[in-house]
């Protein structure tokens, strides 16, 4: 299949990226909202990936829904866009479904959350899913909860980027070498995570494996609930979720 990424910042160059080895897809178009032929990209693509922003998806659509063909399935990851305005944009002719991946798609260990848009079959949502689980694990909800997946998953490795420096840093205060600081973070973390992945066993319960009696880690572990890092990462993924639900998109 001919598959076409309509803008092509970060998240744009993450699922190209990503597509180049899958084994369906014969050729990746890419296009942006000001660079290069948006309506032949729509013309010639069996799936159209609409990665510009927000506030660019009303224009960019309408600017190419007469080039979609009824066959073309159109997979938006715009964030905070409901999927109703999507088909409405586009013309209401082609079929919709909208995906919330995350940056790390760039090296097949992103999460995509997906759901079914107007006009969106279960075929049409398996083929979303299918060309997004090479770039890591999906996961399909209700669009009531996409906000939700915005706010963890989607900014969620910012999050993540922002503990790996701060413990980074730690690592130099300490005396290690900046890289060697990073390479210890960043695989704990990687480690950490696949644990929580593979096991049946609660967050909670891997960490009191961790934590021996009068160690080293509970130490640790008191000062960061001293700085409230727990509430603080609530609080944050919170916020993020709900300024996506706040998001103004232009008026119809």
């Amino acid at each position: 299949m001919i598959v076409g990424v309509l803008g092509h910042g970060t998240l744009g160059r993450s699922i190209e990226t990503g597509l180049r080895h899958h084994p369906d897809v014969r050729e990746i178009l890419t296009s942006t909202s000001h660079r290069g032929d948006n309506a032949d990209l729509a013309r010639r693509s069996d799936v159209v990936f609409l990665c510009v922003k927000p506030f660019q998806v009303e224009a960019v659509l309408r600017g190419v829904a007469a080039e979609l063909r009824p066959t073309t399935l159109l997979v938006s990851n715009a964030a905070s866009v409901p999927s109703a305005s999507v088909a409405r944009w586009s013309g209401e002719r082609v079929p919709v479904v909208r995906a919330m991946p995350n940056m790390p798609v760039r090296v097949g260990e992103g999460m995509t959350v997906l759901c079914a848009g107007p006009n969106a079959t279960p075929a049409h949502l398996e083929l979303a899913r299918s060309l997004f689980a090479p770039l890591g694990r999906t996961a399909t909800l209700d669009e009531r909860l996409m906000d939700a997946a915005t706010g963890i998953s989607g900014c969620g490795p910012a999050y993540a980027y922002l503990m790996i420096e701060a413990l980074s840093d730690a690592g130099v205060k300490l005396g290690l070498a900046r890289d060697v600081a990073r390479l210890l973070v960043a695989q704990t973390m990687l480690g950490a995570a696949k644990m929580v992945l593979t096991s049946d066993e609660h967050p909670a319960a891997l960490k009191d494996q961790v934590t021996t009696p009068a160690g080293c880690t509970i130490d640790g572990l008191m000062e960061l609930e001293d700085g409230k890092l727990r509430h603080t990462l609530l609080r944050a993924a919170v916020a993020a979720a709900e300024r996506s639900r706040r998001l103004v998109l232009p008026a119809d």
